[in-house]
């Protein structure tokens, strides 16, 4: 029965040491840490090198629900996985322990929450951009606040593959995008 801590940050910039110092101070003997967001399991390495590598009578500590999954359907399909593996879940902050009945109960009111603060914060992101692009709206591009994701589809690449003869199906799959995408550009331009 192995004793495994897990640290996670949504963002390169943010530190994983406090974590990992509570995750050690619970007696974690092996520690997998990683700054990535936790709307999903997917790009998650170690959470999954966890979920792959625990055995019967394990324990995997985290210091809060929210550092495990943001989303009531991620952290039930993670809990599945702890329990067909006989595996225990506990979190350093709060009153989390999925060997005890009370503790199962705490981490599913404290999933609703953490899933409620997600779908929070989201809106109002969302609802600053808006805000954001509507003062900008009035401003030259120049001096605009909001740039917004730089363009990932160039133009000139469709306009060559679709001057050497090549169709949306094709241009869409060499550059690794949709068809729809293919089909804007090559209708902007024809009409430009």
């Amino acid at each position: 029965m192995a004793v495994y801590g897990y640290a996670r940050v949504s963002h390169a910039s943010q530190s994983l040491d406090v974590q990992i110092d509570a995750l050690r101070a619970a007696g974690c003997s092996v520690i997998r840490s990683e700054k990535k967001s936790a709307t999903t399991r997917e790009g998650r390495v170690e959470l999954q090198t966890l979920l792959d590598f625990v055995r019967d009578g394990d324990t995997i500590y985290v210091t809060r629900v929210d550092r495990i999954a943001r989303s009531i359907a991620d952290l039930q399909d993670i809990l599945r996985v702890f329990k067909s593996k006989g595996v225990a879940l506990k979190a350093t902050e709060q009153p989390i322990d999925t060997s005890t009945p009370l503790g199962k109960c705490m981490l599913d009111l404290l999933g609703v929450f953490a899933e409620l603060e997600t779908n929070l914060r989201r809106e109002r992101q969302v609802e600053a951009i808006r805000r954001i692009k509507e003062i900008d709206s009035t401003k030259p591009k120049h001096e605009r606040t909001y740039q917004g994701r730089p363009p990932t589809i160039k133009p000139d690449e469709i306009r060559q593959l679709r001057d050497e003869g090549h169709g949306a199906t094709a241009i869409a799959q060499r550059l690794g995008i949709g068809r729809a995408s293919v089909y804007r550009v090559l209708k902007s331009l024809t009409s430009s």
